[in-house]
């Protein structure tokens, strides 16, 4: 049985109780496409089908309660945040890390996992003075991890630190969806419509957050938010967030594109039959070979001012030096105390903590020949002739 839309809006309107405004109704096209696609070239299993109804009733329960509190409290809309460092990179060059330095910063508003996953608060217990969201945050955390131990080779999964935005992408529908199965049409729907609408939509849900973090006693000037699907949409995001700064991290795709491919058909794996590991390297070789195609593109029309480069090697090797030129290029003093709170993180979080990643780039139809065919022009600007 396929997936039916009225049915998911009923039910999340019924897990709101009743509400029924979901907001600008551009994010039903995009629902529409992506539920076709689901059915018709998804592959699904029963349980994949069951945990993506799931969460996209979530998603649009999410949207009716978002609403809800900005039509009680219209002052969300006054919150400012047209001006996020935002940090873009293929997955595997250092973003989470840069993120979760920045986010030491009480300056910076850091984009919490359990925020993103939860961005409706919760009925709460005045008495234990913690956000409920949290606990179940840790314990969906606690779940993932115990099921596929492997899962922190791939990414630094933590509740509570600094993550990527993609949560709250997905409530336009408009997002990294071919991430979960293969569904290249919807893939070829994403590139040929505007998504402005989905960005906006972000927006409104950061200044949600900020203003919920006002009222918690957080009082920052700025966003930090990281995501690799931006490099789908960079144009979109200067659009929509007029005064953002954008640090893009680099590393050689040789070594990133083969760890993507793994991560995406392993999270395939959760909700098909069958995927096709072969597929999964040739699609996503594909979307971020376009992706960073794309960005350079408008970088070479304009805004190049707002962009700063970081190399991957020197997160590693020089992380605050690193930082210092971050801060020096969007504009901030870099009081020593914050520097002291970023060496303690790093301490604290060294990579050999985790386990590695292991995967073979020919498992998923790869080889270093074609990924630099793919990247040719981005290795040839960013790596191999590495600016001064």
């Amino acid at each position: 049985m396929g997936f039916e839309i009225a049915a998911l809006l009923d039910e999340a309107s019924r897990r709101a109780g009743g509400l029924s405004d979901f907001g600008d109704a551009a994010f039903r096209p995009a629902l529409e496409h992506l539920l076709a696609c689901l059915d018709r070239e998804g592959g699904l299993s029963a349980a994949g089908r069951a945990m993506l109804a799931a969460r996209i009733v979530e998603l649009l329960k999410n949207r009716l309660i978002l609403e809800d509190y900005i039509g009680k409290h219209p002052e969300i809309l006054d919150e400012s945040n047209d001006d996020p460092i935002v940090i873009v990179g293929l997955p595997r060059t250092g973003t989470t890390l840069l993120q979760r330095i920045l986010s030491c910063d009480p300056r910076l508003y850091p984009m919490l996992w359990w925020e993103c996953r939860y961005p409706a608060p919760l009925p709460t217990d005045a008495a234990s003075g913690e956000d409920p969201r949290v606990a179940l945050a840790r314990a969906e955390v606690r779940a993932m991890i115990e099921a596929n131990p492997a899962l922190l080779a791939i990414h630094p999964f933590d509740a509570e630190a600094a993550d990527e935005e993609g949560m709250l992408m997905e409530h336009s529908f408009m997002s990294f969806f071919d991430s979960y199965a293969d569904i290249p049409g919807y893939t070829s729907w994403l590139w040929s419509h505007d998504q402005t609408p989905a960005y906006r939509h972000l927006k409104r849900m950061l200044k949600f957050l900020q203003w919920q973090k006002r009222r918690r006693g957080i009082a920052a000037q700025r966003w930090v938010l990281k995501a690799p699907h931006h490099l789908r949409q960079i144009d979109v995001l200067f659009k929509v967030f007029p005064g953002a700064q954008v640090i893009q991290t680099h590393r050689d795709p040789l070594e990133t594109i083969p760890s993507i491919a793994s991560f995406v058909y392993n999270l395939w794996a959760v909700y098909m039959e069958n995927p096709d590991p072969v597929r999964a390297g040739r699609q996503w070789s594909d979307i971020f070979s376009r992706g960073t195609a794309e960005t350079m593109a408008f970088r070479d029309a304009q805004n190049a001012e707002r962009f700063l480069d970081v190399w991957f090697a020197d997160t590693l090797t020089q992380p605050l030096a690193v930082v210092r030129a971050i801060y020096a290029f969007v504009g901030l003093e870099l009081p020593q105390g914050v520097q002291e709170k970023m060496q303690g993180y790093l301490e604290d979080n060294r990579r050999e903590k985790r386990p590695a990643h292991s995967y073979a780039a020919e498992h998923f139809g790869l080889s270093a020949a074609g990924i630099a065919e793919d990247f040719a022009a981005y290795r040839q600007r960013y790596l191999l002739h590495r600016p001064a």
